[in-house]
Formats: structure tokens, C-alpha cells, sequence
């Protein structure tokens, strides 16, 4: 009886959390298609591929914003591929209801092939890559040779690439893959976020040559229906 509610209790959780695949014509998927516009805007002289989602600290709502950014490129028909790269505190695989024994770092530790490690998911395009094991070295690992092995690789494989990190201001992962993807979007939560906070960390985003293509503002209350969330460009 325990497990059937705690069952019902992950599929809803699940549902609250990947709201542009569940419910597509709610206000807030309208919102992370609007953001998915504005990103494909944001640059003029090349198409955006790789993009990595992250905050300032943890709770903000960047694991739930990845998940549904990937979803809406994918109804778009692109062919994404999102990479939980939050390699000390995962989660992605549990959004997606997926075992989490191998991943990222099965691939660059050469323990298996990139095409085995991916899942596909129930969502046309979209296909998921865990963190796997958690390492005792993640931010030497994101940085390594194999990491830009695994890129070159993954971008002939996928039309885009979408990475969900640690936050900024907790290790260094995220500056590391800012210098891999050709864009950065920062979630800020409404209430949440100190001030402070937000201006150090976009310092360190564009420190490392990373680019800063926006912010979405999360959990911002319009009325007592939902969330209104906000994309800002930098």
C-alpha cells in the first residue's frame, strides 16, 4: 500500500515538475516556450547548440527550468540531449524516472559508449544522460580532455545540447562548462535570491568567458493560480 502511494506520489511530482509536457497549454509552458523563443534570438551569427541552465544557489528551480526548456525544444523538433552535469547532487534522473548506475561520468571514465549511456525518453526528440556514479573529482572531470572529447562527440549526435549544473556559487562546474557551451541562462528565484548573490554570480559566469544569454525569474506570484515566469536578457 506504501509503495502504490509512493508511486503516485513520484508520477506527480513528476508532473508538477515537466508541466510543458503534461500541460502545454498552461500559462507557465507558455512561458518556457517564450524563453525558448528569446534563446533562439539571442544570437544572430550562429545557431545555439550547447546551453548550460544554473543558479545562484540551490532551491531556486534550475533542475525543474532545464527539464522544461529541454521539453519545449524538443517539441520543436529539435533532437535534444539533456545532461544532468550536476555531478555531487544529481536529480535528473529521478524527473525522468530513470536509473542513475551509469551517465556522464561512465562515459568520460570510458566504461561505456555515449549511444549506450543516453535514454530516450516518452518525449519525441528528447533524450536524457544521468550524472551516473558520483565522482571524487567532478570539477577535474568537467574540465578534462575527455569532457571536450564527449562534446565534439554529443553535437554530431544531437541538434542541441542542454546542461543542468551545480549552482555558481557553490563549486567552481558551473564556470567550467560556461566555457564549453555557447550560453549560460541563470535562474533566479522571486523572494529567494539575494541581490548580492546574483551580482557576484554573473560576475563569475562572464570572468570565465562564459556567456550570460539571460535570466529567468522563477516563482514570481501574479495570482493565486500558478507562477508567472520571466526570461531577461542580459
Amino acid at each position: 500500500m506504501v509503495t502504490g502511494t509512493n508511486s503516485k506520489k513520484k508520477l506527480l511530482d513528476s508532473k508538477r515538475k515537466l508541466i510543458a509536457k503534461y500541460d502545454p497549454k498552461s500559462p507557465i509552458s507558455e512561458q518556457y516556450r517564450t524563453i525558448r523563443t528569446n534563446i533562439l534570438y539571442s544570437s544572430v551569427d550562429e545557431e545555439i547548440r550547447s546551453l548550460m541552465v544554473t543558479s545562484s544557489g540551490p532551491g531556486e528551480g534550475k533542475s525543474t527550468t532545464t527539464g522544461n526548456l529541454a521539453v519545449v525544444f524538443a517539441q520543436q523538433g529539435k533532437t535534444v540531449l539533456l545532461i544532468d552535469a550536476d555531478l555531487r547532487k544529481p536529480t535528473v534522473h529521478y524527473t525522468f524516472k530513470l536509473t542513475n548506475t551509469t551517465g556522464l561520468t561512465s562515459v568520460l571514465t570510458n566504461q561505456i559508449d555515449i549511444k549506450e549511456a543516453v535514454n530516450k525518453t516518452d518525449e519525441e526528440n528528447l533524450f536524457v544522460l544521468p550524472s551516473g556514479p558520483i565522482p571524487p573529482n567532478p570539477s577535474e572531470l568537467l574540465g578534462s580532455k575527455a569532457m571536450h572529447n564527449f562534446m565534439e562527440q554529443a553535437l554530431e549526435e544531437f541538434d542541441l545540447i542542454i546542461f543542468d549544473t551545480p549552482p555558481v556559487l557553490a563549486v567552481t562546474d558551473a564556470q567550467i562548462l560556461g566555457n564549453l557551451c555557447q550560453g549560460s541562462i541563470l535562474v533566479v528565484s522571486s523572494g529567494k535570491t539575494e541581490k548580492d548573490a546574483l551580482i557576484k554570480t554573473k560576475e563569475l559566469l562572464t570572468s570565465t568567458n562564459g556567456k550570460l544569454l539571460g535570466v529567468v525569474l522563477n516563482n514570481k506570484k501574479i495570482d493565486k493560480k500558478g507562477s508567472y515566469y520571466y526570461y531577461g536578457t542580459n
